[in-house]
């Protein structure tokens, strides 16, 4: 399978692993499944470590460099297909990055691995419900 990892799911496979579920976890940790992560998830971090709302035990560029290196994913580009893709999702509310996280999955065909209940309800891509 080919996961595209939400930014609440990549964060809490190395911080809060408890908050995954088992089916998650066990996907997460199968070598035949490639782990995909958009630079939107990355953009999201740094918004929330420069709000104070999520507090690293180093710098936030060294805990990223740091964090990508010790898990191979692959990047998911922001490409002008996806750009294009966030205008076509149907969406109950206007968060950027979810438009752009459903987009690449809809566009590089992967499965995104998510909690968040509006991203559950997405038509027309596939996903991997952490419950």
């Amino acid at each position: 399978m080919r996961l595209l990892l939400d930014t609440h799911i990549w964060l809490w496979s190395l911080v809060e692993r408890s908050r995954l579920s088992q089916r998650v976890i066990t996907e997460l940790g199968d070598p035949g499944n490639e782990l995909w992560l958009s630079p939107i998830s990355i953009w999201e971090l740094v918004v929330l470590s420069q709000k104070g709302r999520m507090n690293l035990d180093q710098e936030v560029d060294a805990w990223i460099a740091h964090k990508l290196a010790a898990v191979p994913l692959r990047e998911a580009p922001v490409t002008y297909e996806v750009a294009r893709e966030t205008g076509r999702l149907r969406l109950p509310h206007r968060d950027p990055a979810d438009r752009f996280l459903l987009a690449t999955a809809k566009v590089f065909e992967l499965t995104l691995v998510t909690a968040d209940k509006h991203l559950l309800k997405a038509r027309d891509v596939s996903i991997l419900a952490n419950r």
